[in-house]
Formats: structure tokens, C-alpha cells, sequence
């Protein structure tokens, strides 16, 4: 279990239940499959999803074998996006550790995503209203669109901000919103709860893509993977978009056009993100979100879970660039 929820034995325990029920659930007869899948299971990641279905839950009651059936399936979903992530990015490593397109290839890689796929939907086909599942169809719509959204608009250097923030409403917002909201629904919230919880989700899925984006570009003396990996892709972040629109001399645009992605133009492109304040304004707009997340957390009933709830989006969205 990822430290983060070390303070919160709770949280950490009902979180262990969920991992051993999603490897309970996707284990097969076939050894190739329970192998493959595995490794992309147990590969340390903080299960901020799930922790947060069961965080909005904790404001009302709930039924807990419930939840954490809703909270594998979040988790399953989530590890499912990743799967065919890796595939389009040809990622070699997930978290440290060899991806499962890397490991297994690309045609078993899009199967075990698809069959990661058809587990959620086995975990909630019973004892879950329609409203539940239209709730997971409409996220898994919303990761594919912004998916589809940002391909459509690889090495299109004019790229706008508002363009990035639809495509990261998709591929992450959705997600975080929909853990939220899940919660709150089924520990039998208020309307008006409901929606709160929701739109805390949103807002914290929008800072946390943004400043993730940002710490690509922290220190010029970092060039990471993941930033080579989206350029060479066309794929560009906020930050990049930011320096491209304030950059009148055009000079990162010709760059981006005509490099071939060697260390040298890319520590001049991330000089020049600097340089044309790509990185101040973006963390700018990573702060609003913020900031409206905890404006909508005020509203919420002045409880323990709610101290709770507040330390750990400090920690997931307070974090050095």
C-alpha cells in the first residue's frame, strides 16, 4: 500500500480489500492472463480514485461491500486507460516497472485492456441501480473522446487552451469526478451533496493533470521521458501552449516543427517554455482549480472526513514544481 495512506489506517485497510478483490476478480485459469495482468495491477500506485469513492461515501452510509465493489471497478477502469495508454505512447515502463505492452506486446496489450474492461462491468452487473452504471458508461465515453480529441489534434501547433482543457477533462477530470459522485451517490447524499462532491472532483482532476504537466518543466536540468515522449507524439501540454501563444518571435514553433527531439533542442525548448512564461501561467491556472476545489470543500458538512479529505488533495495537488 502506497504511503500516503499510512496516517489513515482506515482508508489504507479498506483500500487493501479493494487491491485483493480486483486480483481475486481477474484471476484466470489461464496463467498467461493472470500473469499479464498482474504486473499492472500491483505496480504502486496511490489508488487516488477509489480512495476518494470511499472518502465521498464517508459522508453519509453506506452498504461497505458495496463500495468497495464500486471501488475496484474505479480502479480496474483507471488501470484499464493505462494499459492502452502505454500502447499509444509505446511506453516501455508504468510506475518503474515494464508496461505490459512493453512485456507481452502490443496485440495482447489491447486484449488485457479489453478484458480489464469487461471485469468492471462483471462487478456491478448485480445489486447496482442504472443510474451507477450509466454513470461508469458515460466516464469510459468521456476518457475515449478526449483520447480521440487529443489525437485529432497531434502536431497542430495552434493548438488552443481551451482545446487542452476539453481533452483533460476527458482523460482525467471525468474519472475523479465520477469517483466523487459514485461515493456521494451511494451512501444516499443529498442532492445538493451530490453535486458538490462532484464538482470537487472535476476541479481537483484539472489541477492535478496541469500540475503534472508542469513538473515536466520544473528544472532544465531534468529532460523526463514523459516530455520528449509527448513532443515527439505532437502531443502538446499546457505549458507548451501557454510559451507558443506568448512566443511572438515564433522561434519554439519552428523548433517544435523541425527538431528531431536530440537533448540539445530539447533543453532550448524547455528554456524557452520558461522563458515565455509557458510555466508561471499554467501554474497559475492549476492554482484556480485549486482554489475553487477548496472553496466547494468548505461547503461540506465541518466533519473529521472532511479534515481528512482536505489533507490529502493538499498533498496531491501541493506539490513542488
Amino acid at each position: 500500500m502506497n504511503k500516503i495512506w499510512k496516517k489513515y489506517p482506515y482508508i489504507g485497510n479498506t483500500l487493501s480489500e479493494v487491491t485483493q478483490l480486483i486480483i481475486d476478480t481477474t484471476n484466470d485459469s489461464d496463467d498467461f492472463i493472470t500473469k499479464a495482468i498482474s504486473g499492472a495491477l500491483t505496480s504502486g500506485g496511490k489508488m487516488l480514485r477509489p480512495a476518494f469513492l470511499l472518502l465521498s461515501a464517508e459522508f453519509g452510509s453506506y452498504d461497505k461491500d458495496k463500495i468497495i465493489r464500486l471501488a475496484a471497478v474505479i480502479e480496474m477502469l483507471h488501470i484499464a486507460t493505462l494499459v492502452h495508454d502505454d500502447i499509444i505512447d509505446e511506453a516501455k515502463l508504468r510506475r518503474g516497472v515494464e508496461s505490459v505492452q512493453s512485456k507481452y506486446g502490443k496485440d495482447s496489450a489491447v486484449f488485457i485492456g479489453d478484458y480489464l474492461f469487461a471485469k468492471c462491468f462483471t462487478l456491478i452487473s448485480s445489486n447496482f441501480d442504472t443510474k451507477t452504471m450509466e454513470k461508469l458508461a458515460g466516464a469510459i465515453l468521456s476518457i475515449c473522446k478526449g483520447e480521440l480529441k487529443q489525437y485529432s489534434l497531434r502536431y497542430k501547433y495552434d493548438n488552443g487552451i481551451f482545446s487542452y482543457l476539453k481533452i483533460i477533462s476527458g482523460k482525467t477530470a471525468a474519472l475523479f469526478a465520477m469517483s466523487f459522485h459514485i461515493g456521494a451517490l451511494e451512501s444516499n447524499l443529498s442532492e445538493r451533496h451530490v453535486k458538490i462532491l462532484t464538482r470537487i472532483g472535476y476541479l481537483i482532476g484539472m489541477a492535478f493533470q496541469i500540475i503534472d504537466d508542469c513538473l515536466d518543466y520544473s528544472d532544465n536540468k531534468i529532460i523526463k521521458k514523459s516530455t520528449m515522449n509527448d513532443l515527439k507524439q505532437g502531443y502538446l501540454t499546457l505549458p507548451v501552449i501557454y510559451a507558443l501563444n506568448n512566443d511572438k518571435s515564433q522561434e519554439l514553433r519552428k523548433l517544435l516543427e523541425t527538431t528531431d527531439f536530440n537533448e540539445e533542442d530539447m533543453n532550448t525548448i524547455h528554456s524557452m517554455v520558461k522563458t515565455n512564461d509557458g510555466l508561471d501561467e499554467a501554474r497559475k491556472l492549476a492554482k484556480k482549480y485549486t482554489s475553487k476545489a477548496f472553496s466547494y470543500i468548505s461547503k461540506l458538512p465541518d466533519t473529521e472526513n472532511r479534515r481528512i479529505l482536505e489533507d490529502i488533495i493538499k498533498q496531491m495537488l501541493y506539490r513542488n514544481y
